[in-house]
């Protein structure tokens, strides 16, 4: 636990840090690339820098040009001017110079100058034929050097300005010589930069002798060496503590654990269930290990200072993660708030649909030519659109939407689902069609095609058909829309749905002694109406016989089968007992005085023909033979 809140109050001291901290790689971090920008901007300050000098020499001579026409009032006023424009042109001049390093300051960190692994300063700007990066190298060194001399002494450090710059010196050796540039970079004055710069190199030189004497080092070691016996017992607490809970999970498992079950199913039995906690619990413990094991190192090289920079390393590869997490969070919170109030205004939107299509269902709001039955699709169809309307509206305020990635991956789904789903599409479009066209409903029997059945389920990409077998066909909707439908039960219940059967009967039966049989036949099957009455016309006059067509009126088109069964019973019980022949399709009879064909049960004795009887004598069969 110390350990960690060693680290804790290291990283917060690093937070603390301001600007220093924050990490390269938000600023341009090629060496090169700072050296070429920060040249072009030490080129513009020194083209700057001519110019106000000859500025101040052309002012100069226009100050002394007034003096000497001092009695030519015109020529005074023209001079007053153009000493005016030279002024307000360095003062604008000036001002375009701050605001362009002001630019570059948000996206150029400098060279740092950290002899000691602490960085001083930054370097931005060259002289002479030095860098920037050469600069700030070569001052490190120099720095480095005063260290080394055991009778450094801080009164030394002499702040000595020259023609063009205000030098820091010790002994007569230049540290760094701080010019115009400089100071402008530092939003300060030369004198004011350079004394900032000699306090700031005795600070470090005295902080790193003090570190760095024998009882200070003694004493880091001692702290080293606590810090890794610490984290050896926090290694041991935590393996005791793991043990022990594995040791308590084996001992009360049966009281404690039976198992995952979800209603009826068992996802896991209760030897699965610890297993997989004490799998868990090892996992845990060597996160923890890891953790605490890691958090130490930060801890150790900040003791020591030539292991500092380490130390930030470490804490960076944890920190920079975090600060750039919680940045992003905080600057993606606007946006998180409109994708919300987006989200809860078209959820209203759909809430007020669902409530419409509600109350068409029950009858209680409707609208002329909008039928209840297409409530459900129709709100449906709005909640996708709505959905991907409001996708569509919340995109750009998505994570990552403008991420090269992000739309590569959106327009590589996009083509798997145009070419993945061309069928389906068109199975759903024309399940949308079907909709809207209501040719048939749940429970409808109709005829699709081949299939006969009663309507058990529509979706928006398959029909399915309960046929009279009891089985259950699906017909892809694409196909229903291609095939012709007959629907039996679309009037059935107010018009009815005629019923009718074909019989053919021979020309020798009058067509008058035709029609009441049929008629009394329909009329006495099972679910025919009364009213309208059934009827029956003749359809075509055959080769040999009549073709008959007897029609009757039924509300039950779900029970056609049954009922053109008992609908031929009947008429084969009528014809018989009129003793009529059907003759369908086709019947041929030889009249050699055989019976006809009308089962016995039908016949009398008077009605049944005697036949042919022939005789044949023994003794003139055989003569014949001889």
């Amino acid at each position: 636990m110390l350990t960690l809140i060693l680290s804790i109050l290291f990283s917060l001291t690093n937070l603390a840090g301001g600007q220093d901290n924050i990490p390269d790689s938000i600023y341009i971090s090629s060496d090169s690339l700072k050296n070429n920008a920060l040249e072009k901007q030490s080129s513009a300050f020194q083209q700057l820098r001519q110019q106000k000098m000859l500025d101040s020499v052309r002012q100069q001579q226009l100050q002394q040009e007034l003096l000497d026409s001092r009695y030519d009032k015109v020529r005074q006023a023209e001079l007053i001017r153009e000493i005016e424009r030279l002024k307000a042109a360095d003062s604008l001049q000036s001002l375009s110079q701050r605001h362009r390093v002001d630019s570059l300051k948000k996206v150029l960190k400098g060279f740092p100058v950290r002899p000691f692994l602490d960085t001083l300063f930054f370097i931005y700007t060259r002289q002479g034929s030095f860098t920037p990066l050469e600069r700030a190298q070569a001052v490190e060194k120099r720095i480095q050097t005063l260290n080394d001399d055991v009778g450094f002494a801080a009164d030394s450090l002499m702040i000595i300005p020259s023609e063009q710059t205000v030098d820091l010196v010790y002994q007569g050796n230049l540290i760094i010589a701080v010019s115009e540039e400089d100071a402008l970079w530092a939003n300060t004055s030369t004198m004011a930069l350079a004394q900032k710069y000699k306090a700031e190199v005795s600070r470090a030189i005295q902080t790193y002798r003090n570190e760095t004497n024998i009882q200070v080092l003694l004493k880091e070691a001692g702290l080293a060496l606590l810090v890794i016996l610490l984290v050896v017992l926090i290694i041991k607490v935590l393996t005791f503590v793991m043990r022990y809970a594995t040791a308590a999970l084996t001992r009360y498992s049966g009281r404690w654990i039976s198992g995952i079950k979800i209603r009826n199913y068992e996802l896991l039995n209760s030897a699965q269930e610890k297993q997989l906690i004490v799998s868990m619990l090892n996992v845990l413990r060597w996160v923890l290990i890891l953790l605490t094991i890691y958090l130490s190192l930060p801890v150790l090289f900040g003791i020591f200072p030539w292991t500092r920079g380490l130390s930030a390393k470490l804490l960076g590869f944890v920190l920079n993660p975090l600060r750039k997490i919680v940045a992003a969070v905080w600057n993606y919170l606007p946006n998180l708030f409109t994708i919300i109030v987006l989200v809860v205004v078209f959820l209203s939107i759909l809430r007020f649909f669902r409530f419409l299509k509600v109350e068409v269902e029950r009858g209680r709001l409707k609208i002329p030519g909008f039928y209840a039955d297409w409530a459900t699709p129709t709100f449906q169809i709005i909640r996708v659109l709505t959905l991907a309307f409001m996708l569509i509206v919340i995109f750009p305020y998505m994570p990552g939407s403008d991420s090269p990635i992000f739309k590569g991956v959106s327009v590589f789904m996009g083509v798997l689902f145009t070419f993945g789903s061309a069928g389906a599409l068109s199975n759903l479009v024309a399940g949308l069609v079907l909709t809207y066209m209501r040719s048939f409903q749940i429970g409808d029997r109709v005829k699709i095609g081949d299939v006969n059945g009663d309507i058990i389920e529509r979706s928006l990409l398959v029909t399915r058909v309960r046929t009279i077998k009891n089985e259950i066909i699906s017909v892809p909707n694409s196909t229903v829309m291609n095939s012709h439908t007959v629907n039996y039960s679309a009037d059935a219940v107010d018009k009815g749905l005629i019923i009718n059967a074909k019989i053919s009967i021979g020309y020798d039966i009058p067509w008058r002694e035709v029609y009441p049989l049929l008629i009394a036949a329909a009329s006495e099957t099972s679910f025919i109406e009364n009213e309208p009455a059934p009827f029956v016309q003749q359809v075509s006059l055959e080769d040999y016989y009549v073709v008959y067509q007897v029609n009757a009126y039924t509300k039950h088109p779900g029970k056609q089968a049954a009922i053109y069964s008992s609908l031929f019973e009947n008429i084969l019980d009528k014809f018989n007992e009129a003793k009529i022949e059907i003759m369908s399709p086709h019947f041929y009879a030889i009249r050699d005085g055989h019976e006809i064909a009308i089962p016995s049960s039908y016949l009398s004795d008077e009605n049944r023909a005697a036949g042919i009887r022939v005789k044949i004598d023994k003794k003139d069969q055989q003569n014949t033979s001889d």
